[in-house]
């Protein structure tokens, strides 16, 4: 890749990363006999398969990283793919799309008759955190989960600004809807109605209210009343995180952060975001 593609690519790359949008990045780790592309190219795939940027080959070698990145985005894990002519996968006994050790196995069914390992990298915007509130807990969680790579947004009326990479002055939501969202109200009797309703209407991955099961009954109720569905309400985690006899604000931002990690690493240690 010359300097003046490298620079595109990385322009490109960083756009696409900035504008919060999935992709994966395609790179050739090895060839043998013709092939196109070499070893060290590289293309920014969409969700659909189509490339963005960068070159990987040919229509042959296109279509098969075009279907690995797909899936790569989709499962939000890494993709190994072997092209090989199909008289090398007849005489290696695999078939077109099997996958054995971690690799998948592709047809090439160019002229050529070339092979190419591609490695395939989901790149996956980053999860976002909401935290609803001001309060010690609220400051707790905005604190810890700084560590955890998420986007973090404080939300509280009248909350100074510095606590978080974005501090709303309301319960207003604007998030991606191609990142994982998490939720936490912890307003602690501070809009807590308000804000129960915003994240009910946001369509996050997970809500978590800090409080009380009591307390979180009784603003459910009065919900239920105005018409919000009772499984919308159901799905809401309260008390919010894991049961380790959490005590302090820093204890509950702890339970709270872990609760969160299980649920971004749900499908096994393998799985990424």
């Amino acid at each position: 890749m010359t300097a003046q593609l490298a620079h595109r690519f990385d322009a490109a790359l960083r756009a696409m990363r900035d504008a919060g949008q999935p992709f994966a990045v395609a790179t050739i780790v090895r060839t043998i006999d013709a092939t196109s592309a070499k070893p060290g190219a590289k293309a920014l795939i969409l969700p659909d398969g189509t490339i963005a940027e960068g070159w990987v080959g040919g229509g042959c070698a296109r279509a098969a990283v075009g279907k690995a990145a797909m899936a790569a985005i989709a499962a939000g894990t890494p993709q190994f793919v072997s092209l090989r002519p199909e008289e090398l996968l007849v005489a290696e006994g695999v078939a077109p799309g099997e996958e054995r050790s971690g690799v998948r196995f592709a047809r090439n069914g160019c002229p050529s008759k070339g092979s190419m390992d591609i490695f395939v990298e989901p790149v996956l915007p980053q999860p976002r955190l909401v935290i609803f509130g001001g309060g010690p807990v609220a400051l707790a969680l905005s604190d810890l989960a700084q560590r955890f790579d998420l986007h973090r947004t404080l939300a509280a009326p009248g909350l100074a600004a510095g606590a978080a990479d974005v501090v709303q002055d309301s319960f207003a939501l604007d998030i991606s809807a191609t990142a994982k969202r998490f939720i936490v109200i912890a307003t602690q009797g501070k809009g807590d109605e308000a804000a129960l309703r915003a994240a009910l209407s946001s369509g996050a991955d997970y809500i978590a209210f800090v409080g009380s099961r009591r307390k979180f009954g009784t603003l459910s109720e009065k919900l239920i009343r105005d018409g919000i569905e009772v499984s919308k309400l159901a799905a809401v985690k309260a008390p919010a995180g894991l049961d380790i006899h959490a005590i302090t604000p820093e204890e509950i931002a702890l339970s709270i952060l872990a609760e969160i990690t299980a649920r971004r690493r749900a499908g096994g240690r393998e799985g990424q975001e």
